[in-house]
């Protein structure tokens, strides 16, 4: 079993930034795929990024390309999620996940592991 402990969320104003970091509880996270998740109130849980295990290939839903960049430490167990130029629509809990395969997908039923979620809300 896999913990994910996201941290790093908070209150911004748009156009500003933010990095989550979402730490796993054991060394066997460094054979996994990552990524990211968000639900706003009242929507669907929609993809974010993700990121392979060597972190040599990444995925970016359309609507953070450009803004988001997802990267990740082994050495520390450690995936992040830098986030500049931050709208109101960014507002949501973001969640990471992993799953035991070295490839990444953008489908939420094909991740193992979730963590706990932490809050993004930018502010107009």
């Amino acid at each position: 079993q896999v913990q994910l402990v996201e941290s790093g969320g908070g209150l911004v104003q748009a156009g500003g930034s933010l990095r989550l970091s979402c730490g796993a509880s054991r060394r066997t996270y460094s054979g996994y795929g990552m990524g990211w998740f968000r639900q706003a109130p009242g929507k669907e849980r929609e993809f974010v990024a993700a990121i392979s295990w060597s972190g040599s290939r990444t995925m970016y839903a359309d609507s953070v390309k450009g803004r988001f960049t997802i990267s990740r430490d082994n050495g520390k167990n450690t995936v992040y999620l830098q986030m500049n130029s931050l709208k109101p629509e960014d507002t949501a809990v973001y969640y990471c996940v992993a799953k035991e395969s070295v490839a990444i997908t953008t489908h939420s039923r094909e991740y193992d592991y979730w963590g706990q979620g932490t809050q993004v809300t930018v502010s107009s």
